[in-house]
């Protein structure tokens, strides 16, 4: 390390494309919690996201310490490192060099001692548990490899996280959480899944959602509605219901303002008809389960329906609709009764596709004889119940 506080490491830039540098080197281990730090993931006080890590997980961490500790540690796959601009690479002359995407040199990493773990110009994008590992380990040194790119964009770091740990066993939800924040490019799973996530993030966080703070999220660990419950019921929406209406508008993805206000007037309204049952968590209420929530889904879409010529059905239509359902629903005792030697009890249903299956269909024949039958249309909700909407 210089006087002035930088280390100067060799290292190769690549070039990647037209936009694109990386920067690979090697660093001792120990050397990199002086330069970096782990953004872990949380909100701001805006109900804003920020960072995105996972927590440690200790035990992976203990079984890389012990690796470390053996007789002859080697670890082969380089960690990621998202550096701000107070990161340089030096170039030094090569006329050798043979390859016009390469150059060789310096990259220099300013470090401080005395500065906040945010402040570092170092973001550790993959390889948490490697780096606490060797931070622990009982080894005077260990060198790995860094592949690391320069950037001020926390979106571009975002985007690089997910794309690094989408195929490795993280945390679904992580991802999902992070997805609203993201423009980039993503596999296909997740691409579908980046709106409905934005729709999300937006009932969980809004004053004047019925859902705020009840989704349970990696940034939100108290809430009790499944997160994967909340974006089925509205991928289920989008691509066959009443969000559908809103989801194609001229320069962006779709009508958020109608799609929210349909969602909130919804749910403030479920939140009116059914107050007990949706108060409890899930295992005290089927309400709040994930077959509920997918089944009522399917019911907003079929309520709206029946209520097109409204292209927002207001709270206090919702409301009329669904008192009618009141009671055939067993949300929290009694059995629900599916037809003839079909009776089960309110808490066996599960949260499997089978089961929320007919459920929905239960929901939705219900609706059609006890409402829907006030009017002589007829075939959307019976179509709905005949599809099969849960794949």
């Amino acid at each position: 390390m210089s006087p002035k506080n930088e280390l100067r490491l060799p290292a190769i830039e690549v070039r990647q494309g037209p936009e694109h540098l990386l920067y690979t080197f090697a660093v001792d281990g120990k050397v990199i919690p002086s330069f970096s730090t782990v953004s872990r993931i949380h909100r701001n006080g805006d109900k804003q996201i920020e960072g995105y890590q996972r927590p440690e997980v200790l035990s992976h961490i203990a079984e890389i310490r012990n690796y470390l500790d053996s007789d002859a540690p080697m670890i082969p796959n380089a960690i990621v490192i998202a550096f701000d601009s107070r990161v340089r690479f030096e170039c030094t002359v090569d006329p050798t060099n043979p390859t016009p995407y390469t150059r060789i040199g310096v990259i220099v990493i300013p470090v401080d001692d005395d500065v906040a773990p945010e402040e570092k110009p170092g973001f550790i994008v993959d390889g948490q548990q490697r780096i606490a590992a060797i931070r622990d380990a009982e080894v005077e040194s260990f060198p790995i490899c860094v592949t690391a790119f320069i950037t001020n964009d926390i979106q571009e770091q975002t985007e690089q996280f997910i794309l690094v740990n989408s195929t490795k066993p993280l945390p679904k939800g992580l991802i999902y959480e992070l997805l609203p924040g993201t423009s980039a490019t993503l596999p296909t799973l997740l691409e579908r899944r980046r709106f409905p996530a934005h729709l999300l993030d937006l009932l969980n966080n809004d004053e004047d959602s019925a859902m705020k703070g009840r989704i349970q999220t990696p940034t939100n660990p108290g809430g009790s509605i499944k997160d994967n419950s909340i974006l089925k019921m509205l991928e289920n929406s989008l691509s066959d219901g009443v969000l559908y209406r809103f989801r194609y508008v001229e320069g962006g993805p779709g009508d958020v303002d109608s799609m929210m206000a349909v969602l909130k007037n919804f749910w403030r309204a479920v939140s009116r008809v059914f107050p007990d049952a949706w108060q409890l968590p899930p295992r005290q209420s089927r309400l709040v389960h994930g077959a509920g929530i997918i089944g009522m889904g399917f019911l907003m879409d079929a309520i709206s329906e029946r209520l097109r010529k409204a292209r927002v059905v207001s709270e206090t239509q919702f409301v009329e609709d669904l008192q009618p359902l009141k009671d055939v629903c067993r949300w929290t005792d009694g059995y629900w009764d599916f037809g003839p030697g079909r009776q089960r009890k309110w808490n066996e249903i599960q949260n499997t596709t089978k089961d929320i299956q007919l459920l929905a269909n239960y929901l939705l024949v219900q609706y059609k004889s006890l409402v829907w039958n006030r009017e002589p249309r007829l075939s959307t909700v019976a179509s709905l119940s005949q599809q099969n909407m849960f794949d």
